[in-house]
């Protein structure tokens, strides 16, 4: 130790500087900040990947929702566009113009309706916001792809450019019937092409006249009680009534798909369970049927019964299956469908809903979808109104192609529901579409609503041919009363004016 110390006397001030400072320094001081600069390094590759991806979707956003940012009422750039274009014309499948810009001496642009009310909630408008087809095809309207030469042309003189024309699915006859048959009821109807989704008409009550927007605008704002903006095609929500035992049936069917068909109920014009009563409509004995028989008639006593017997979480999910409270499969805007079928809810509940009534809520654009998917084996298309879009040239710009939505039911599920369907026509509720001159099938319903015994809404959905489904019409009328009275008599000149035009 003493020499240790002899040795340390005879150290210079700067070698006892350094034996200090290497006694002060902690031994991995150097690995440590070998180590921190590993960790810089990983954290600024980290937010260098993070800020790549973040650029990569916004390419990726704005390429595949340009219009959606386009159509953003906080976008500018739509100002921009109509500052350089005028609005495009929208017209309907065989060339009629529903939708025009109109422009005076002064320069000074008018949206003109040329059938008016006719159109109003299917073509809709683009004035104080935009509804309708003005609104879903916005983007390609307020777009030119007018040549080149003409853009150059359209410069010099000081003038906007064309916007691009929309031609839309619709008949034009076939939308003057539907509004005609309609009248003077507050309700809709829905008229589609079964194997393509194709909409063909599309009419809802009451109406209003586009042209006249700007000025009844503070009016029916004001008036909170209107619903006349309301597309009720697509937004109204109704107890569907009787057109629901299309439903029932088929959960009855997937259930016992051995033993349907020798299904027979007594109906003595009412029927009870555990305190719950149910009576037919207008109290009708229907006696001895079968399933065909009650389906046929639509007996309610017969499918509360067989309401009762159904499994309640297989019925759920065929619910969920055919779309019910969830979006449906369709760019108009519109209302979720509502039922609710649970292990705990009561016997009078489910006897409720077995018949499309208690608190199930139903769109007649829902229903349509269902109908259409049985005309067509099962398969759904999902309905569409724009069929393409060209520049004023005429040159296709882009079109639209049947979408299939997939399989709502099997084509054996169909089967048996078309005849079902082909019976209510021959033998049933809607006899009034027998003996003409094609074969239709469908359903009517009777839909009871508010706290008015009695009060009903008249139904009825439905397609033809029947051997050969080509279109599909669904009708509501508020308040009518009996669907085969009302709603089936305008669903056939409907359809004669369809097949009068074939």
């Amino acid at each position: 130790m003493s020499e240790s110390r002899t040795d340390r006397q005879g150290e210079s001030a700067d070698q006892k500087t350094d034996r200090k400072t290497r006694i002060m320094r902690p031994s991995g001081q150097g690995k440590l900040f070998g180590g921190n600069r590993r960790e810089i390094m990983l954290s600024a590759g980290f937010f260098v990947a993070l800020f790549l991806g973040m650029l990569v979707y916004l390419g990726y956003f704005t390429a595949t929702s340009r219009q959606d940012m386009i159509n953003n009422s906080y976008n500018s750039r739509q100002q921009i566009l109509l500052s350089k274009n005028y609005r495009g014309t929208i017209y309907s499948r065989d060339g009629d113009v529903l939708a025009q810009t109109a422009v005076n001496d002064d320069q000074e642009e008018t949206r003109v309706y040329p059938y008016k009310n006719l159109f109003s909630h299917i073509v809709g408008y683009s004035t104080r916001g935009r509804m309708g087809v003005e609104a879903m095809a916005n983007y390609y309207l307020i777009n030119t792809n007018t040549s080149l030469i003409n853009k150059a042309a359209n410069d010099a003189a000081g003038r906007k450019n064309p916007g691009d024309n929309v031609y839309t699915t619709l008949d034009v006859k076939i939308q003057q019937t539907a509004d005609e048959q309609l009248g003077i009821y507050r309700g809709a109807v829905v008229v589609t092409e079964v194997k393509t989704g194709k909409i063909l008409a599309l009419v809802s009550h009451p109406d209003f006249d586009p042209n006249e927007i700007q000025e009844i605008w503070d009016e029916l704002v004001e008036d909170g009680s209107s619903t006349v903006l309301l597309n009720r095609a697509t937004q109204g929500l109704y107890p569907p009534g009787s057109t629901f035992k299309i439903i029932t049936a088929l959960e009855y069917i997937r259930e016992n798909p051995e033993t349907y068909s020798e299904y027979s109920f007594q109906c003595t014009g009412s029927f009870q369970y555990e305190g719950s009563r149910i009576s037919c409509y207008h109290g009708t004995v229907h006696g001895l049927v079968d399933f065909t028989a009650s389906f046929a008639e639509s007996c309610n006593s017969s499918f509360a019964s067989i309401g009762i017997g159904l499994d309640r979480n297989t019925f759920a999910e065929t619910l969920e299956e055919l779309l019910f409270n969830q979006e449906l499969p369709l760019t108009l805007t519109h209302s979720k469908s509502s039922v609710q079928v649970s292990e705990d809810m009561s016997s009078g509940d489910m006897i409720q809903t077995s018949i499309g009534q208690g608190k199930t809520q139903m769109t007649p654009i829902h229903l349509n979808m269902i109908t259409s998917a049985i005309a067509n084996d099962g398969i759904l298309y999902r309905p569409y109104v724009i069929d393409r879009v060209e520049n004023d040239a005429g040159d296709v710009v882009k079109s639209f192609q049947p979408d299939s939505y997939g399989r709502l039911i099997s084509q054996e599920e169909a089967s048996v529901l078309k005849k079902l369907m082909t019976a209510v026509v021959e033998e049933g509720t809607a006899s009034k579409l027998s003996g003409l001159d094609y074969t239709a099938a469908g359903k009517t319903g009777s839909a009871e609503y508010g706290n008015v015994k009695g009060n009903s809404h008249a139904w009825f959905t439905g397609f033809a041919p029947a051997e050969e489904p080509e279109i599909c019409v669904t009708v509501i009328l508020e308040g009518a009363g009996s669907g085969g009275d009302y709603a089936v008599p305008i669903a056939r000149r409907i359809f004669d004016a369809y097949f009068s035009e074939k």
